[in-house]
């Protein structure tokens, strides 16, 4: 990888620019050509047909007879190309309550919304929201409730709301000792893992286990890890029953048959969203507000790139984004996400150093929120003291190879490394 310096010397401040720019240009240059002279991990593309648990009806449709089923589901929960829920109600199977994680059953609402619970059009089925103050089921939502099942698909990044959800589920499930089925779906992101790891007083919503950024877990191999490290509240532990996938290790490739959120549309921003969410803590734009989101990044009156987008509200994709109206400069990073990040195995940082080292107000560059998505504020206190990419990902080695051994006792599948 090449070094991010930054030149200092005694100039105008547009001849100042001028060279970072030059040096960012030839950075990223330098970049490419250490991409292509280097070996980096390759995920392998699946060779036959891959079958994740929903699909796999015989597995636990017995399981469910003559029981009350909840079901935690979204837009992602399909057999086929229909959704879990409408099959299951098809085969007779007594769904009591369908709960929804952010961004709601059906898929309407965006990031960080409030997600109203109510009636299923389609379905006649009642519909808890599990986000905004509810985010745990609570006893009276599983009064009818004998066994549920947990079927989404997850985007493989600590701050993806979806495995919160997961942990919630288990911990209200293991209070009412109400069995929990995973129906496992791939990590688009199972063949490394990388970042920061959280740090207990930086807990949140977005961030609520000492995982790294990137876990590479499926939801199986992630809540059987919550389950044995008694990491659910009180160490609680959940009964869980996994049906397993077939056809997919941690060297697979998969593309996602639907998109897992409004605001990951397509493969080139789940490439890309590990890398890329650390700017929602900061006053650049992710691309919210346009048809790319996760793609590109910029804001008005950026000093660098030649890229130039217009935030507006755009119904299933961002309502209100940031810099609404706001003509944007900065980069389009479609081509680095499909050529570069796709197997890279890693997450980069480089944009968001270069990002502060030329922001025009430094000290408001970060926001509340980037500690949260980082789980920690070393991150944030490394860029602010000029430390280059490769010192800040040295600083995070003990701590992933502590992660690690953790990570391999709960593999259900066959691991990359």
């Amino acid at each position: 990888m090449t070094g991010r310096m930054i030149y200092k010397t005694k100039c105008s401040v547009p001849e100042k620019n001028q060279a970072l720019d030059f040096l960012k240009q030839l950075s990223l240059f330098l970049f490419f050509i250490s991409v292509f002279l280097f070996p980096m991990h390759k995920a392998n593309c699946a060779t036959g047909k891959i079958i994740v648990g929903a699909e796999q009806i015989g597995e636990y449709l017995p399981l469910l007879k003559g029981k009350g089923v909840g079901i935690i589901a979204n837009p992602t929960s399909k057999v086929g190309k229909r959704h879990l829920v409408d099959t299951l109600k098809s085969l007779g199977v007594q769904i009591k309550v369908v709960f929804a994680p952010e961004h709601g059953f059906r898929g309407e609402a965006e990031a960080g919304e409030d997600v109203k619970g109510g009636i299923d059009r389609k379905s006649g089925l009642k519909v808890i929201s599990l986000y905004g103050d509810h985010k745990k089921p609570r006893p009276e939502d599983l009064a009818d409730v004998q066994i549920l099942i947990f079927d989404i698909q997850d985007a493989g990044a600590r701050f993806y709301t979806y495995i919160s959800t997961l942990q919630y589920v288990m911990e209200a499930a293991a209070q009412k000792n109400i069995p929990l089925i995973i129906l496992d779906r791939p990590n688009p992101h199972g063949y490394y893992v990388d970042g920061p790891v959280l740090k207990p007083e930086f807990k949140s919503f977005v961030g609520m286990q000492p995982v790294p950024v990137v876990h590479g877990m499926t939801l199986c191999e992630y809540a059987s890890m919550l389950n044995g490290e008694k990491w659910l509240e009180n160490g609680v532990q959940c009964e869980l029953i996994c049906i397993k996938m077939k056809g997919w290790d941690h060297h697979t490739y998969y593309s996602l048959p639907v998109k897992p959120s409004p605001n990951l549309p397509n493969m080139t921003s789940i490439h890309l969203y590990p890398s890329l969410c650390f700017f929602e803590g900061t006053i650049v734009s992710v691309g919210r507000g346009t048809r790319s989101p996760f793609q590109i990044i910029g804001y008005p009156d950026k000093p660098s790139g030649d890229f130039v987008f217009t935030p507006k509200s755009i119904a299933g994709y961002s309502k209100n984004p940031p810099y609404e109206g706001k003509v944007c400069k900065g980069f389009n990073l479609k081509y680095f996400g499909n050529d570069v990040a796709k197997d890279a195995g890693q997450i980069f940082i480089n944009w968001l150093i270069q990002s502060y080292q030329e922001a025009p107000d430094s000290a408001h560059f970060f926001n509340d929120f980037f500690d949260k998505l980082a789980g920690t504020d070393e991150l944030r206190a490394q860029i602010r003291a000029g430390w280059p990419e490769e010192q800040i990902r040295n600083s995070w080695g003990e701590d992933l190879e502590r992660f690690m051994k953790i990570r391999k006792k709960y593999l259900l599948y066959k691991d990359f490394q």
